[in-house]
């Protein structure tokens, strides 16, 4: 049997959870195919070995329903997988199954009005900025993804045959299967890998090295583990940032205030990822408590538990029952709090690094792929 997974922008950040889902999917012998609109330039990260990816051009309205139209003829799975409830995920799959009577699952990872506002988030405009936003050349309603669309397709949610979630927020408003971001922990094995050779490797050997392994965003909190540096002011600390932001220059922004703190590292390909975090002595993830936060499950958490590092976090969201007693939590936005839970760990790196492994025995019982497997296997066969 064939699954076709749809994401709404390939070059976009939903592209690494569709990703996850190929690669969970394959663990319980289905076909899989990632299927998805490339509003921009290039993928936002590269698929794992062995998920074909199928990339059609996207555009604005009028011109989307030609681009809809080519995606919908490229879905030819037994069953459809919309990642986002999104006009360019979910929409042009529920096109797909009551055109092609095929069932059709919803993956949600986020809230995507959260990014809008939330709650507070309302559209009412005049009449001349009505117009404006549907004639204009760059008019908000031509995009195919404004949070009007997100709205009604949220709507639609108990259209889709069924609906997996990462988050106790998503679960508590849509309801759905728990289907947390997990990891490959047969790739992400700390066994397999050296610490001080990767440091060596990627010239990391003379400083102990905090790692934020993704792209920051200003609810991610960067900024506060950075002023933390800044209140520690010990010259053999560094933040390590793998990949950065692909969406605006906020990176620039950070190395500009903070650069004596910053080594960043290139984008890289998953398979790196395991060798690159071995290198970390701490992995942050220092979430600010905002309503974008409290919908996400963020994968950083398990990159370092698989690896069996030391987690350092904030009590946001479900962050405090993923890590159990394993991690170091804060309070969110307390660079003080971050500062003083650094001096802690390093003083006593040995508890923290036996605290990262039974992190690891966490992650391997609750968010490996094969985990996720039973569960996606669970719904699939209620389908």
């Amino acid at each position: 049997m064939k699954i076709s997974i749809v994401v709404s922008d390939l070059s976009g950040g939903g592209s690494v959870r569709a990703f996850l889902l190929a690669q969970t999917l394959q663990k319980i012998s289905y076909e899989v195919e990632v299927i998805g609109f490339l509003f921009g330039q290039e993928l936002y990260a590269n698929p794992p070995r062995g998920i074909p990816v199928v990339s059609i051009p996207g555009k604005n309205y009028p011109e989307f329903f030609g681009s809809a139209k080519q995606l919908l003829q490229k879905i030819d799975g037994d069953i459809i997988y919309a990642v986002k409830p999104k006009p360019t995920s979910f929409g042009v799959s529920l096109l797909k199954k009551f055109t092609g009577s095929r069932p059709l699952l919803l993956d949600m990872d986020d809230w995507e009005l959260s990014w809008y506002g939330g709650f507070e988030w309302k559209y009412n405009p005049g009449i001349k900025q009505l117009y404006r936003d549907i004639f204009k050349q760059n008019g908000a309603l031509k995009f195919p993804d404004h949070p009007l669309y997100i709205q009604w397709m949220e709507s639609l949610v108990n259209r889709a045959n069924g609906v997996t979630i990462d988050t106790q927020f998503l679960q508590d408003r849509f309801g759905g299967a728990y289907l947390p971001n997990g990891k490959d922990t047969v790739m992400f094995d700390p066994g397999k890998y050296n610490a001080e050779v990767s440091r060596k490797r990627y010239g990391l050997e003379n400083y102990r090295i905090l790692m934020f392994p993704g792209a920051p965003r200003p609810h991610k909190g960067v900024e506060d583990v950075l002023t933390a540096l800044d209140i520690l002011n010990q010259e053999d600390l560094r933040l390590v940032i793998v990949g950065g932001s692909p969406y605006d220059d906020y990176d620039n922004q950070l190395i500009q205030k903070w650069g004596r703190w910053i080594i960043k590292l290139p984008k890289c390909p998953v398979e790196v990822m395991p060798e690159i975090v071995t290198a970390a002595h701490v992995v942050v993830v220092p979430q600010r408590d905002s309503i974008i936060a409290r919908a996400q499950f963020p994968l950083k958490l398990t990159d370092g538990m698989a690896m069996a590092k030391p987690v350092l976090s904030t009590r946001v969201g479900d962050i405090p029952d993923i890590l159990g007693e394993t991690g170091y939590l804060v309070d969110p936005g307390c660079p003080e709090q971050i500062a003083e839970q650094i001096q802690l760990i390093f003083a006593d790196l040995q508890q923290a690094e036996a605290r990262g492994r039974k992190a690891r025995e966490i992650c391997v019982e609750k968010y490996s792929l094969e985990t996720m497997a039973s569960t996606l296997a669970g719904v699939i066969s209620r389908l």
